[in-house]
C-alpha cells in the first residue's frame, strides 16, 4: 500500500484518515467518510482501485468533471474511462469492450446511468472491485443539494452483496450523515468524520459597497492567480463578466442560461488556465475540479453555510493558500428571501430562512470566522486565534458605541418596534423620503439625530446589534426590529453597548497558521507555470493535471537537480517522472544557470533521511570531472556534449562550475577574444549579471552558453 502510494502517486504518507479508509475497503467493509474539499478523497478509492482485481466504479453527479479525473488518474498510470450521454455509440461500445478484457481500473459513472437496467445488468457480468459514490449528500433530502437520481444507489448493497461501498461528502450534519448511510445502505460502515477546518484557506468579510471596484481591487492583488467570484444572479453573472473583461482581466461567464457547450468551452478555458477567473452562479458549485484556485470571491450572500462552505472549498484544493473573500451587504439579503419565499412548503420555507440566518451571523459577527464555520458543522475549534481569518490577523480594538446604539433604539422605540432596518436607518440619517413623510416620522425626536454619519455605519451599526442580541428581527416575509431586554439595558443607561473595531488585512494572501507553506522562488515559479501550460497543451490536459502548485511550489524550494532528486518531490509518481521529469530538471538549471546568485539549499532530508536539492555542486562532482578531463585533452564543448550525451547547456554549466572554483580553463577555445571582450563590456554597462538581455541585445550571435562562460570568467575576478 505504501509502495503504490509512493510510486504511482508521488506521495512519502497519507493524509490524516486516508489510510483507515484505504485499509477498510481492502478488506471489503463500507466506507462513510465527511472529508474536506481538498481533504484527498480520490485517492481513498483509486489507491485500493489500483491494488485490486477488477473495475472500481466512481459514481459521481458531474460529466463536466469526469473527463478531467479520468485524464488525472491516467497521467498516474491508472487506466481509466467514464460512461456518459456525451459519448458515441462507438466510444461507449470501447468502453464495454475494455470493461470485459478488464482492463480498466476506475469507471466513472453519472447516478442516472446507474439507474438504467440494461446497465445493471451489464455491470453484474464485469469483476467489480468496489464502489465509490462522490457528493454522498446528494442522496439525503436534508442535504443541501438532494438528488432524486441518487435514490437508485440503494440498489447497490441488494446487487452487489460482495463488493465494498465508500460514500464521500464534503459536507454533511450529524442529521444528514444518518440519512445518507440509512437511505444507501452501508453495512456497519467505518464512519470517519475529518475536520472540516481548511488550514490553507484565509477567510474575510468585507462591508459591500462598490462591488465593481472592490472586485477589481481584489483581482489587481491577486494578478495571474485563478479563481472563482460567484453572483447570485445570471445577469449579474454577465455583468460582471463584461466589465471585468473590459478591464484587461480574462473572465468568461457560466450560468444554466447559456447552452451547454458554451458552459463546456468557458469551463474549459478555466481549467486550462487560459481564463483567469470564471463569474459563476451556483450552477458551477461542483463543476470544478481545478486544484490551483487561488481565490474565491462572492460579491454576494450565499443561501446558506454548506454553499459557502463548499463553494470557498473550491479554492486551495492542492493544499496551497488560498483566500475567501465575501462581500456582505444586507440589501443582499431580500434579494435571496426572495426565492425562498417562492417555495410553497412551509416547513422547507422555514429551514432555508434559518440557514439564510445564519449565513448572515457569520458575516456580520466579529467573531473568528474559523470557529463560526467549523461550529456550524458541530466541530470545536480550539485555538484562540486561527491566524487565518480578517478577524484574527486584523489589528482590533474595542470601542464605545454606547451613544449611536442609543440614537438606533430611540427610533425604533419612537415608531413603536413596527419598522424594518431600511427604513429606522433613514429616519435616523434623516432622509427626506415618501414613506417618512406619509408616515410623519419627520416629526419624532429621531429623525435625523444621526446625520453626521452616513447610511453604511449605521447598517453597520444595526448589524453590530443584531449579533449582539440588543436588538432582534422579527417577522416574516418583512422583519421589523425589537428591542430585547439586554437593549433596552443600553436605550435607559444601564449598561454600556461595545463593538469591535477592526483595520483592514494588508497582506494579500495570508496563509493560515500551521498550513506549513514555504517561501519559494517566484519567479522561478512563473517559468515553470510556463513550462506547465505548454505541456498540458501538448497533452491536451488541464495544466493542473500534469502537477499542481502544490508540486511546482516545491521544485521551486528544494530544486532538483537529478530525476532522484525529482522523484522525492511531492506529488510525482513513477509515470509522471518519466513523462515530465527531464524536462523541468533542465527548466530549472537553465534558470539556475542564468541567475547565479540564486541560493541552493544543502542538507535538506526528507522523512526517510534521503538527501533533497543537494547543490549541483555536490550533486554532479564525478561528472563535472569527466567534463573537464575531456576539455583538457582538446574536446570542444559540443563534441563533449555529443560523446556524453548530454546538452551542451549542461557541458556549460560544467564548465562554468570549473572556471568559477578557479580550475585551468583555456577561456579563448570557449569564447572568441573578440566576442568576450563585448560581452563583458555589455555586463558591466548593465550593471548585472541576468542573461537574457545579452542574449536579446547581441540578437541571437552569442548564445546562452557562451553568455554564461564569460560571465564565469568575470566573476572569477581573471584580468584579460
Amino acid at each position: 500500500m505504501i509502495d503504490t502510494l509512493r510510486t504511482v502517486f508521488g506521495f512519502q504518507t497519507f493524509r490524516p484518515n486516508q489510510e483507515n479508509i484505504i485499509r477498510s475497503i481492502l478488506a471489503g467493509k463500507d466506507v462513510f467518510a465527511v472529508m474536506p474539499t481538498g481533504g484527498g478523497k480520490s485517492l481513498c478509492y483509486q489507491l485500493p482501485a489500483k491494488m485490486t482485481e477488477g473495475t472500481a466504479v466512481v459514481i459521481s453527479p458531474l460529466i463536466s468533471l469526469m473527463k478531467d479525473q479520468v485524464n488525472s488518474a491516467r497521467e498516474n498510470g491508472i487506466p481509466a474511462a467514464f460512461m456518459n450521454s456525451s459519448m458515441t455509440a462507438e466510444e461507449m461500445s470501447d468502453v464495454y469492450l475494455a470493461l470485459k478484457r478488464n482492463t480498466i481500473k476506475l469507471l466513472y459513472i453519472a447516478p442516472e446511468r446507474f439507474a438504467m437496467p440494461h446497465f445493471l445488468a451489464a455491470l453484474k457480468t464485469f469483476p467489480i472491485s468496489l464502489f465509490a459514490i462522490d457528493e454522498a449528500h446528494c442522496i439525503s433530502e436534508w442535504g443541501h443539494d438532494f438528488r432524486p437520481d441518487y435514490l437508485s444507489l440503494s440498489l447497490i448493497p441488494k446487487e452487489f452483496p460482495d463488493v465494498p461501498v465508500a460514500a464521500f461528502t464534503a459536507t454533511a450534519t450529524q442529521k444528514v450523515q444518518g440519512d445518507i448511510i440509512q437511505r444507501i445502505g452501508l453495512r456497519t460502515p467505518l464512519i470517519v468524520r475529518a475536520s472540516f477546518n481548511r488550514e490553507n484557506l484565509f477567510y474575510q468579510v468585507k462591508p459591500k459597497s462598490r462591488v465593481e471596484s472592490q472586485m477589481l481591487g481584489f483581482l489587481r492583488a491577486h494578478h495571474a492567480e485563478s479563481g472563482i467570484i460567484y453572483r447570485t444572479t445570471r445577469d449579474s453573472v454577465m455583468e460582471t463578466a463584461d466589465f471585468l473583461a473590459s478591464k484587461g482581466i480574462g473572465a468568461l461567464p457560466y450560468h444554466a442560461g447559456l447552452s451547454p457547450e458554451e458552459r463546456n468551452k468557458n469551463q474549459e478555458a478555466f481549467n486550462r488556465d487560459e481564463a483567469q477567473v470564471i463569474v459563476a452562479t451556483i450552477a458551477f458549485g461542483m463543476g470544478i475540479d481545478k486544484s490551483n484556485v487561488r481565490f474565491v470571491l462572492h460579491a454576494d450572500l450565499p443561501k446558506n453555510m454548506e454553499s459557502y462552505y463548499q463553494e470557498t472549498g473550491r479554492a486551495g484544493r492542492d493544499g496551497e493558500p488560498a483566500h475567501c473573500l465575501l462581500l456582505f451587504g444586507r440589501g443582499d439579503i431580500p434579494k435571496v428571501r426572495y426565492f425562498i419565499d417562492r417555495i410553497e412548503d412551509e416547513n422547507e420555507r422555514s429551514i432555508l430562512l434559518r440557514k439564510l440566518n445564519r449565513v448572515v451571523e457569520y458575516a456580520s459577527h466579529n467573531v473568528c470566522r474559523r470557529r463560526q464555520l467549523l461550529g456550524f458543522f458541530g466541530e470545536d475549534y480550539p485555538k484562540d486565534n486561527c491566524g487565518g481569518c480578517d478577524i484574527c490577523t486584523g489589528s482590533v480594538e474595542q470601542i464605545d458605541i454606547t451613544v449611536d446604539a442609543q440614537l438606533i433604539m430611540s427610533a425604533i422605540s419612537e415608531t413603536r418596534q413596527r419598522f424594518g432596518i431600511g427604513h429606522v436607518v433613514d429616519i435616523v440619517t434623516g432622509a427626506d423620503t415618501k414613506r417618512v413623510r406619509e408616515l410623519k416620522h419627520h416629526e419624532i425626536k429621531a429623525y435625523g439625530v444621526g446625520k453626521h454619519n452616513d447610511k453604511q455605519h449605521w447598517r453597520f451599526l444595526v448589524g453590530e446589534l443584531l449579533a449582539q442580541d440588543m436588538i432582534r428581527q422579527e417577522g416574516d416575509p418583512y422583519p421589523v426590529l425589537k428591542l430585547t431586554q439586554k437593549g433596552l439595558g443600553v436605550l435607559y443607561g444601564r449598561e454600556e453597548a461595545k463593538a469591535l473595531k477592526r483595520q483592514e488585512v494588508i497582506s494579500k494572501t495570508k496563509p493560515a497558521a500551521g498550513s506549513g507553506s514555504g517561501q519559494y522562488d517566484e519567479a522561478l515559479f512563473e517559468r515553470l507555470r510556463r513550462l506547465r501550460k505548454r505541456m498540458a497543451e501538448e497533452h491536451r490536459v488541464p495544466p493542473y493535471v500534469i502537477f499542481s502548485d502544490k508540486t511546482l511550489h516545491e521544485m521551486c524550494r528544494h530544486l532538483p537537480a537529478t530525476l532522484p532528486d525529482m522523484r522525492r518531490i511531492s506529488g510525482i509518481g513513477d509515470a509522471k517522472l518519466e513523462r515530465y521529469g527531464e524536462e523541468f530538471i533542465r527548466e530549472i538549471n537553465k534558470y539556475l544557470d542564468e541567475n547565479p546568485d540564486v541560493a541552493v539549499p544543502e542538507g535538506e532530508t526528507d522523512n526517510f533521511g534521503s538527501r533533497v536539492g543537494v547543490s549541483k555542486a555536490g550533486k554532479k562532482g564525478k561528472t563535472v570531472e569527466e567534463t573537464y578531463e575531456f576539455f583538457k585533452k582538446g574536446m570542444s564543448l559540443e563534441d563533449i556534449a555529443k560523446l556524453r550525451k548530454l546538452s551542451p547547456s549542461t557541458i556549460s554549466s560544467h564548465l562554468e562550475q570549473l572556471i568559477r572554483e578557479g580550475r585551468e580553463v583555456d577561456i579563448d577555445r570557449l569564447v572568441d577574444p573578440a566576442k568576450r571582450k563585448e560581452i563583458g563590456e555589455l555586463f558591466l554597462s548593465m550593471g548585472q549579471w541576468a542573461l537574457n538581455p545579452v542574449i536579446e541585445h547581441f540578437n541571437g550571435t552569442v548564445s546562452y552558453e557562451e553568455a554564461r562562460i564569460v560571465r564565469a570568467w568575470m566573476l572569477r575576478g581573471v584580468n584579460g
